[in-house]
């Protein structure tokens, strides 16, 4: 049997299962500073941005830690049997990084691995939609919630699979999210997984700050962080860096996407100066001329950064790996509509060399076995 979430500011969580959901770790005092770590932090009264603040004596002393720890323990059960845990980030909306975490799980899916996606974007959950799960509901067994199946080994859990309508608007404000994804932590049923994959919203906001702190009782492997080659996106990204040093959260490596649209010669479509189609004359007259070059790809960039900043030197400038650019492509785009792997359905597509070799990566660096 389905349910649902209740979504008015008012009410509780309304999962109609009795669940008591609660924020796990110690909060925040009201007189905290803004960046506060909070209290059960490992930093809690040593990190910088605890200068000045009047807690900062009390929470030096370590003794909100041990709640914490305790109130920790049912993620580090439920987790356990997941070898490789991974948070896709972005500092920007709309540079694909929903549409990466997606693929990502269906391109290891695809490699034999047991994958669990996790979609944490309370307020934008767009997973199920990208997976062609639209309309599927979580289902509680003896064992906790069980996730929503793309295949036997790829398993999806998302407030989306929980709301009334894919209309309804989430209004919560940060406990109320941080409280379903600490109930995502330890009510969800994953079973053996290679990864978990966790797909977050764009920013460093509330639910950034929870997983956070309730994934540091577990060994992350760490963070993936999605940009586009455009100034704005890239001056997002530095902060969301930025974010993951001053909250300990390793990353893996930088991706660039959409770095360049990459199309077949023979799928453009030519006009003249006043619109009319001139397709099939041009192509004509290039098979007649050089049937070479509709072999060949047109490339142009569509999003550039005007003041020359590249995605490859802001990984250098904060001592991180990039993993390579994948262009822009509209069969992506499709494949995620029909709830597909892009990898599978397109194989031939210019960007799928890329992605692979993303993944590829991605693989190499989470062995299971330390040093391997």
């Amino acid at each position: 049997m389905g349910f649902c979430l209740g979504l008015g500011l008012g009410s509780g969580l309304g999962l109609g299962l009795g669940l008591g959901l609660r924020s796990a770790m110690s909060a925040k005092p009201a007189n905290a500073n803004e960046t506060c770590v909070g209290p059960s932090s490992e930093t809690a009264g040593k990190a910088d941005s605890c200068a000045g603040c009047p807690n900062q004596n009390a929470c030096a002393s370590g003794a909100g830690r041990g709640d914490a720890a305790a109130a920790l323990a049912p993620v580090v059960d439920r987790l356990a049997s997941v070898k490789h845990t991974i948070l896709v980030l972005s500092g920007k909306g709309g540079v694909g990084k929903s549409t990466f975490s997606c693929q990502l799980a269906f391109a290891l899916a695809a490699q034999g691995k047991n994958v669990g996606l996790l979609d944490i974007d309370i307020c934008g959950p767009s997973v199920p939609r990208m997976l062609g799960l639209t309309g599927q509901q979580v289902h509680q067994s003896a064992s906790g919630w069980s996730p929503v199946y793309v295949a036997d080994n790829l398993g999806v859990m998302s407030i989306g699979f929980m709301l009334p309508s894919t209309d309804d608007a989430v209004i919560w404000r940060g406990p109320r999210k941080s409280g379903l994804i600490k109930s995502f932590l330890t009510e969800v049923h994953w079973g053996e997984l290679d990864y978990l994959i966790i797909d977050t919203p764009p920013g460093t906001s509330d639910e950034h700050i929870s997983i956070v702190q309730y994934l540091r009782a577990i060994e992350v492997d760490g963070a993936l962080v999605v940009t586009t080659p455009q100034e704005v996106s890239m001056a997002d990204v530095r902060k969301e860096l930025s974010f993951c040093a001053k909250s300990g959260l390793k990353v893996l490596g930088l991706v660039e996407n959409m770095a360049g649209l990459r199309v077949p010669m023979r799928n453009l479509r030519f006009t003249d100066p006043s619109g009319a189609d001139r397709s099939d004359e041009i192509t004509k007259k290039l098979e007649a001329a050089a049937p070479e070059v509709l072999s060949m790809l047109a490339s142009v960039n569509v999003f550039q950064s005007q003041s020359g900043a590249t995605a490859r030197q802001m990984a250098a400038d904060f001592d991180v790996r990039y993993l390579g650019a994948v262009p822009l492509d509209p069969s992506m785009g499709e494949s995620c509509e029909k709830g597909e792997s892009f990898l599978q359905a397109n194989p031939e597509s210019p960007a799928a060399p890329a992605f692979q070799a993303v993944v590829d990566q991605v693989v190499q660096l989470t062995p299971d076995e330390p040093g391997a």
